[in-house]
């Protein structure tokens, strides 16, 4: 499983330790994000990471700035990727279960390492329950 991360400059010390954290669990990690704390645009480490989704490349991304705002927005302006922001594991879960995200935002600035490793754990065995919600994500990008 190829998994793609992106991060700003809020966001490397996260995911350094989520890298770690997935290659032990033998996942593959492109990494699109910045390896620095110098200030950074957010939407420059995006792009990539959403491109390869929609190419195939990898089957999820993982965002990361200080609020998770600005990467879901940038994520979400892209039609088939649902990019969810998550403080907590119960988030995680419903934005698989229901939402069939295929982006996990993460708030640096608003989160604790430890939880933050669970939290991907989560996004990356839940599954997506379909039916209702389906027909809800039909409706999502009507054009």
């Amino acid at each position: 499983m190829n998994i793609s991360i992106g991060n700003d400059h809020a966001g490397t010390n996260f995911k350094f330790n989520i890298i770690e954290h997935l290659e032990n669990k033998k996942i593959n990690i492109i990494n699109h994000g910045t390896d620095s704390d110098s200030s950074v645009d957010y939407p420059d480490f995006v792009h990539p990471v959403v491109k390869d989704i929609l190419n195939n490349k990898s089957m999820y991304g993982i965002l990361i700035c200080g609020s998770a705002n600005g990467v879901a927005m940038t994520a979400n302006k892209y039609s088939k990727i649902r990019a969810g922001i998550c403080w907590n594991n119960d988030i995680v879960s419903l934005i698989r279960l229901h939402n069939n995200a295929n982006i996990l935002c993460i708030p640096a600035r608003f989160t604790k390492l430890e939880d933050v490793l669970e939290m991907v754990d989560t996004f990356l065995t839940t599954e997506f329950e379909g039916g209702r919600h389906q027909n809800r994500i039909n409706k999502i990008t009507p054009y």
